[in-house]
């Protein structure tokens, strides 16, 4: 597991764990001095603890934008709304009436990027390949914002891309294959079955309550099947392939690099070695030992959680399973390899 991974599960379940806590711990009133010790005790969790750790786990160690800082204060600051003392939450009932001008800009500047990226995205519509590699082509030297707006509105595309067969027919071919436990036949029908049993189980468990709500959850569940079924064959069939002048290397849906040819420095095919998964601006896709080293002369996106956490890598390692046959095809393309 790679360290911008790690400590992003430390700090989601640190997250967990101070809300739970602070919910359940919180005095309903302020009526002695422990009361207002344990709410000084939970504020300073809320407000001071989990921003410092947003900030070392997701902006320092994740890379991400200090702006994103607000994402954790905000929730602070609901959670605190919601669960303080009728005298204290009052204080934050901004989160109550700010959200309207919040929400009015980012309507405005959302509604702006969606037009640009639209056009954008028309521009591609033709290109034949994964509709998220489109897009990157269009906005890898723009706008990071655009960017992320448009690989979420292609998001949908690439789903119905990989998961119906005819849609794909005329894709780019592998030129190998990364070792992918989602690529395996036992994990599709693992998931697929985990699914459908949630599907019924929240169908079954909501029906008394509300018919509707069940139905809705249900069917939202029901509806990531398509999803399960395009990361399958994403993972076994395209996961390294050449699309004009880019290597696309994708780590199942999750994540996935558009590298251009200009940018590589030079690929190293190696006997299987252990390598250190936290050294910086280093990624490692694939399970079993790597066996293929590609250098960047300038760092590239890796576009981690679906395309919505970026990171800059100038190194990747691959465990490849014809990693001959992938050194054949780069030759082709004017790579330096190094045996």
């Amino acid at each position: 597991m790679r360290a911008t991974v790690k400590y992003r599960l430390i700090f989601l379940v640190l997250m967990l764990c101070c809300f739970a806590l602070g919910v359940q711990l919180t005095p309903e009133s302020l009526m002695s001095d422990a009361d207002k010790l344990s709410l000084s005790i939970i504020s300073a969790l809320y407000f001071v603890l989990l921003p410092l750790c947003y900030w070392y786990c997701i902006i320092k160690i994740g890379g991400q934008k200090l702006w994103k800082m607000l994402v954790i204060l905000s929730l602070s600051s609901l959670v605190a709304r919601l669960s303080f003392p009728a005298e204290i939450a009052h204080y934050f009932e901004f989160i109550a009436w700010i959200r309207y001008p919040i929400i009015a800009v980012l309507l405005v500047i959302q509604l702006y990027l969606i037009v640009s990226v639209a056009r954008g995205l028309l521009k591609v519509r033709k290109l034949k390949g994964d509709p998220r590699v489109g897009a990157v082509e269009t906005y890898r030297d723009g706008d990071d914002k655009s960017l992320t707006l448009a690989l979420i509105m292609a998001s949908e595309a690439t789903n119905w891309f990989y998961s119906i067969p005819w849609f794909s027919r005329n894709h780019p071919p592998a030129i190998a294959n990364i070792n992918l436990v989602s690529a395996t036949r036992w994990h599709v029908w693992l998931m697929l079955i985990g699914y459908i049993s949630a599907s019924s189980l929240s169908y079954v468990l909501l029906a008394s309550w509300s018919e509707w709500v069940a139905i809705i959850v249900s069917s939202i569940i029901a509806y990531t099947l398509m999803s399960m079924v395009a990361n399958h064959r994403l993972a076994r069939y395209y996961s390294l392939y050449l699309i004009r002048d880019n290597l696309v290397i994708n780590n199942s849906l999750w994540g996935f690099m558009v590298i251009n040819i200009a940018d590589i420095a030079s690929v190293d095919i190696q006997e299987s070695t252990e390598l250190n998964k936290d050294e910086l601006e280093t990624i490692i896709i694939g399970r079993g030992l790597s066996n293929i080293t590609i250098t960047l002369s300038r760092p590239v996106i890796y576009h981690g959680g679906m395309g919505q956490l970026p990171e800059p890598m100038k190194k990747v390692h691959l465990s490849v399973d014809e990693p001959q046959r992938f050194i054949k095809a780069l030759n082709k393309s004017n790579i330096s390899v190094a045996a």
